[in-house]
């Protein structure tokens, strides 16, 4: 069984007829996201995390206690998706559909009523399809519904991505945020070199491990107003395609 979540709202599950969005739950989603992820650690090259090295360490990410870790059930900031593809057979991990990645709330805080959209790993059969923007349109329409009406009533949802990963920018731009600024120099990438990772493509700082690489970080937003204006009917409609 997972472990409770620690996570200040109640969340649930949420679908539409492509897509459904549940709890992740280590113990009947990691083998699966393990056995399809595994030959291509390439999905982590703009992440701060490694490719595990097995399902184990997977679910030892789930069931750390540290408080800061994006994926630990004990950092009260963070939740964590299974995203189920409804338009395929019924499968071990869920009777709707096949585990086809996740997607997570990360630095969420109910004092300022925002949250962060992050973790987002579209398992390489189910790339460039209905996939992302029905995943990610979802946790939109979760995060900024109402509580009355089981959502999370948050007023600002942030989005970051690498400036090398134009997939996710423009993922983002198409379900309504928009750009704030850059931020450089953002995450040090210890090794990187040697562990896969994308750098930011410029010169080091001086005295720097020459393994290492940095991200520079894209900043993006969407805030409640925008998405009850425009965004939202945006994001219906890309999800629609």
């Amino acid at each position: 069984m997972a472990s409770p979540s620690v996570f200040p709202f109640h969340v649930g599950q949420t679908s539409n007829e492509r897509v459904k969005l549940i709890p992740f739950n280590p113990e009947r989603h990691c083998e699966t996201f393990f056995r399809i992820s595994s030959p291509h650690p390439e999905i982590y090259k703009h992440l701060p995390l490694l490719p595990p090295a097995s399902a184990t360490e997977l679910k030892s990410l789930f069931y750390s206690n540290s408080t800061s870790h994006i994926l630990s059930f004990s950092n009260p900031e963070s939740f964590a998706f299974a995203i189920i593809d409804k338009t395929r057979p019924p499968s071990p991990e869920d009777p709707e559909g096949e585990l086809a990645g996740t997607v997570s709330f990360i630095r969420t805080s109910p004092t300022n009523l925002c949250t962060e959209v992050g973790f987002i790993v579209i398992l390489p059969p189910y790339q460039r399809t209905h996939v992302a923007t029905n995943a990610v349109g979802l946790v939109l329409q979760l995060a900024f519904q109402s509580t009355e009406d089981g959502g999370l009533g948050l007023r600002r949802i942030h989005w970051s991505a690498s400036t090398m990963n134009l997939a996710s920018s423009r993922l983002a731009q198409r379900m309504g945020f928009e750009k704030v600024g850059i931020i450089p120099w953002h995450m040090r990438f210890v090794k990187g070199k040697i562990n896969g990772k994308v750098g930011n493509g410029r010169e080091l700082p001086p005295g720097s491990d020459p393994e290492d690489l940095w991200r520079d970080t894209l900043s993006l937003t969407l805030a409640w107003d925008r998405w009850e204006n425009d965004a939202r009917e945006r994001a219906v409609k890309a999800m629609e395609r």
